[in-house]
């Protein structure tokens, strides 16, 4: 082989070594930049792509809930479970297991996605203002829910009769202590 022949060789091994380097950059580059993509999905946006999926739930307070998740949005879940529908506030939530490793961009959802976790508890009150809460320390009280303020709801203790609304009784529960709530008690 000639002098010239083994330096292009040398040339070439040095091109490959470097296309090889820019390769390994590239690939790190590639992962630093999911890694900090990933940063900004949301566990809603992780919930709200595993509708239909059977969770577990563990909330504050003790509560576990293990069904399907039927809808879920910028702060709550929707979970029926053992037949019975309970609304999380997903400031409540200690675990989740069971959601889809997608996440659904919040632009992709629905004007219902968006409410709040305290616009569906009015709606709930509307429609039947009976409930039972699970606390975020571990009681659970029944009632019917008066009103919803910005951050808590009004509950008339006890089990009134479907329709009755008596403002005795009346007990204030900031939502930030709502574990779970079902309605119609």
């Amino acid at each position: 082989m000639s002098w010239e022949a083994a330096l292009l060789d040398v040339f070439e091994d040095l091109e490959q070594q470097a296309a090889g380097l820019r390769l390994v950059d590239r690939d790190a580059e590639v992962a630093d930049l999911a890694a900090a993509a990933y940063t900004e999905v949301a566990l809603a946006e992780r919930a709200h792509a595993s509708r239909g999926a059977l969770l577990v739930v563990r909330s504050v307070g003790g509560l576990v809930l293990t069904g399907t998740l039927v809808r879920s949005g910028t702060d709550w879940l929707l979970v029926e479970a053992a037949g019975t529908s309970w609304l999380v506030p997903l400031v409540g939530v200690v675990s989740v297991s069971g959601l889809s490793p997608r996440a659904d961009d919040t632009q992709s959802w629905s004007v219902v996605d968006r409410l709040p976790f305290r616009a569906l508890v009015r709606r709930t009150a509307e429609s039947d203002p009976r409930c039972r809460l699970h606390l975020a320390d571990g009681s659970s009280t029944t009632g019917a829910v008066l009103r919803v303020g910005s951050d808590f709801l009004e509950l008339v203790a006890g089990d009134p009769a479907p329709g009755e609304r008596a403002r005795t009784a009346t007990v204030l529960v900031p939502l930030g202590a709502v574990a779970a709530l079902r309605g119609g008690s």
